[in-house]
């Protein structure tokens, strides 16, 4: 069993209704009150270790957490025993929707360096979303951006070239950083190369070579896992001619 970490009366004072990601996570745009109630379903945050499972698929589903700090990939081992990368979320995001639908966990959710949980009950959830007026809605669109998202994903595997994939995730990860009050022009990856070539459907050579030509072209500038991103237009350039083109 893993271990979790019981909120204290103390640690409630920290817990939804004042915590600094409250507009990036579920409770965005509810009232205090509301806050206040929701502050029960906090049952405990869960410290998880860099390359530690939060969850793995098969396990069963009981609650959705939402990340405090740090940052996970979402994975499924295919049928030849490769890892799949299906997402990456970071700081105010949620994780553990994918066991809705059939009561237990379809992916793995494994943590890119050491980070930090809110337990949210799902039992619970359901059963306050009654009772609080606009927590049924809120959930709804946290659910709704996810699949927003995979969406995304979709239309870069479906349509877009290596180069266009990668420019599109760049700019994709600059903009959930920003949101983040971070830069939007410098970030670190906690991801692997790899694992981005995984997400986006391309081989780690592929990869590299498309960093590679990005930084001999004055798109980025790369330190090992640092990311600058010193022409953001000549980026969505690249971006906006696929589109134009219709794809190839």
């Amino acid at each position: 069993m893993r271990a979790s970490v019981p909120i204290s009366v103390n640690g409630l004072k920290t817990a939804c209704s004042q915590c600094n990601l409250v507009e990036l996570c579920l409770p965005f745009g509810m009232s205090d009150s509301d806050l206040d109630q929701l502050d029960e379903l906090v049952g405990a945050r869960r410290k998880v270790k860099r390359q530690q499972n939060l969850y793995r698929a098969g396990d069963p589903f009981e609650a959705i957490y939402a990340i405090r700090a740090g940052s996970f990939k979402t994975d499924v081992v295919l049928e030849d025993g490769r890892d799949q990368v299906t997402g990456f979320q970071m700081t105010g995001e949620i994780l553990g929707l994918d066991g809705i639908s059939t009561g237990t966990h379809s992916c793995n959710a494994v943590a890119l360096e050491d980070s930090e949980v809110c337990v949210i009950s799902y039992a619970k959830l359901e059963e306050l979303s009654h009772k609080v007026e606009g927590l049924q809605l809120q959930f709804h669109k946290v659910m709704s951006r996810e699949i927003v998202r995979d969406h995304g994903v979709m239309m870069l595997l479906g349509s877009m070239r290596a180069e266009e994939r990668l420019a599109a995730f760049l700019l994709n990860m600059s903009q959930r950083f920003t949101a983040r009050g971070f830069s939007a022009a410098e970030f670190h990856l906690r991801m692997t190369r790899e694992e981005i070539g995984s997400y986006l459907g391309l081989k780690l050579e592929t990869v590299s070579r498309a960093f590679s030509r990005f930084q001999e072209e004055g798109l980025i500038g790369v330190q090992q896992k640092h990311i600058r991103l010193l022409d953001t237009a000549g980026l969505r350039k690249l971006i906006q001619h696929q589109t134009a083109g219709g794809g190839r």
